[in-house]
């Protein structure tokens, strides 16, 4: 287990205590107010403080993965889960404190899932679709939208550019989604139908050598009889 990694796994371990800031309640309610109380801070501000530095873990894993060269299988599987579960557990919290509307968690999340299933079916034959750059800016926009909106339950001046970057993010969740589409059906779908093709050919020119090989035999036995 490398650095990169364990930064990747610290991701996925301040994920509940998150939601436990954002929504409290509880039994985890009198925990989580006897540790802020000697802080000093809310509970708003914790949860802000926990997002960025989740968020702030994903750049520096990526870029010490690259600079130590310890980019390994685990990580590259491990750090789209990560993502997924901060931004997701981000945004669910925020519907259910009534902070963002559902109907763009439901667009973002689903963007999600339809881009891990074409993913998973171009891995499934073989081929990977890179993330591009739309999807990049994408990531950046979600961490600086939840940002606003967790800053905007303490700071209520900031709700208007907290609504602004949630219609960005809903806006590159979309653009993002339609170009991985177009990456499967131009590029490995057509990929994926070539190979399948070859395979067709030469599994119907092995049916033809071995029924060649049958009438063979059977007229080397009919010359024998």
């Amino acid at each position: 287990m490398n650095g990169p990694n364990l930064l990747t796994i610290l991701r996925i371990f301040f994920v509940p205590l998150l939601v436990a800031a954002l929504l409290g309640g509880g039994f985890v309610e009198p925990y989580l107010e006897a540790v802020l109380a000697p802080l000093a801070i809310t509970r708003e501000t914790f949860a802000l403080l926990i997002f960025l530095v989740a968020a702030a873990t994903d750049l520096l894993d990526g870029y010490l993965a690259r600079r130590w060269g310890q980019i390994t299988t685990v990580g590259t599987l491990l750090d789209p889960i990560a993502d997924k579960l901060l931004i997701s557990a981000a945004l669910v919290s925020l519907v259910d404190i009534h902070r963002v509307p559902a109907w763009m968690v439901i667009l973002i999340i689903g963007r999600e899932f339809a881009v891990s299933g074409l993913r998973s079916i171009a891995a499934a034959g073989g081929y990977t679709i890179e993330a591009s750059d739309l999807g990049k800016t994408k990531m950046v926009a979600q961490v600086v939208a939840i940002a606003l909106v967790i800053a905007g339950i303490r700071w209520p001046q900031l709700d208007q550019f907290a609504l602004f970057a949630m219609w960005s993010v809903v806006l590159f969740a979309l653009l993002s989604a339609a170009d991985y589409f177009r990456k499967f059906w131009g590029t490995v779908d057509t990929q994926v139908k070539s190979r399948r093709r070859r395979e067709l050919l030469a599994w119907q020119r092995q049916q033809r050598k071995l029924r060649r090989s049958e009438v063979n035999t059977s007229a080397k036995v009919a010359t024998k009889g």
